[in-house]
């Protein structure tokens, strides 16, 4: 029997995601707020382009989003033409969006009321690993829906897990975020102290990757920090979401996070520089800036 997947929202990750799934031979049906991206998908892989979110989740098996923040969720889920309200008893929804745990918790109670099973299902991999489907997948809700959507997921990723119930997937690329915001400020400290004391930067690389301070920000970042290039990769925008998301939740349970803080306002001088759209890894452009 052919799978029915609906997926909504075709950004960098969504895009090649859904791609994964036509390629595996199910049935794939999408929906993006821009139609032109819909129709540009279909033309591009064996799928349909739809022009209402009612139209794309009528009758489908599974319904997967990939959009921006809580408020997009919140209306593509339990608004009139949304999700909730018109995907069929028993459909497993699938939300790789970076959101706030609460807003998890929600849609995961008005899709049960629904007889509906909800995952919340954060990736990390960025682009990159969305285009080769080598996503890390942290995801959230009951043993059931997980054990239904994870054969979908896997078409799109390298490790996938559930980490408890609603909201767990969530909390878990908090921790993510915070410990890469850490990594590639240290990162961009370690190699701007090497430019400046005249070393050999890629030597220095070379010697210590190959120790303690190895990392997959190393290995995969250093060069082109090195170069100064940063049109790649996770955007400074959405890591500056991300983080604030952090640092609410941080908040509500009385975690102190001092240096996801800190790093918080240098993405902020990052953004005035001009580098909204940069990868994360140009915090090092703001150490050579202000020497």
């Amino acid at each position: 029997m052919t799978i029915t997947a609906t997926f909504i929202g075709l950004g960098v990750m969504g895009y090649p995601m859904a791609g994964h799934l036509a390629r595996a031979g199910l049935q794939v049906r999408v929906w993006n707020r821009t139609t032109a991206k819909a129709e540009q998908w279909a033309s591009e892989y064996r799928g349909t382009a739809c022009k209402t979110i009612a139209e794309a989740v009528e009758g489908a098996d599974f319904v997967i989003t990939c959009v921006g923040a809580d408020k997009d969720l919140v209306e593509v889920f339990e608004g009139e033409d949304g999700i909730i309200a018109n995907a069929p008893r028993g459909a497993i929804l699938i939300d790789h969006t970076t959101a706030s745990a609460g807003v998890a918790e929600r849609l995961y109670a008005s899709a049960r009321e629904a007889g509906m099973g909800f995952i919340d299902a954060p990736v990390s991999g960025g682009q990159q690993g969305a285009e080769n489907g080598q996503l890390t997948i942290m995801c959230g809700g009951s043993d059931e829906a997980y054990s239904k959507a994870a054969p979908v997921m896997e078409h799109y990723a390298r490790a996938l897990n559930l980490m408890g119930p609603a909201g767990a997937g969530q909390k878990t690329k908090m921790v993510n975020q915070i410990a890469i915001a850490g990594l590639v400020q240290g990162l961009s400290e370690a190699l701007h102290f090497a430019e400046q004391t005249e070393l050999d930067v890629r030597k220095v690389v070379e010697v210590i990757s190959k120790g303690a301070a190895q990392s997959w920000q190393m290995e995969n970042r250093s060069g082109t920090m090195i170069d100064g290039k940063f049109d790649h990769g996770f955007a400074v925008d959405w890591m500056r979401k991300d983080l604030g998301i952090c640092l609410d939740e941080a908040r509500k349970v009385n975690a102190t996070l001092p240096v996801t803080a800190l790093v918080d306002q240098f993405y902020a001088d990052v953004q005035a520089m001009g580098g909204k759209r940069w990868d994360t890894s140009s915090l090092i452009q703001r150490l050579r800036k202000f020497r």
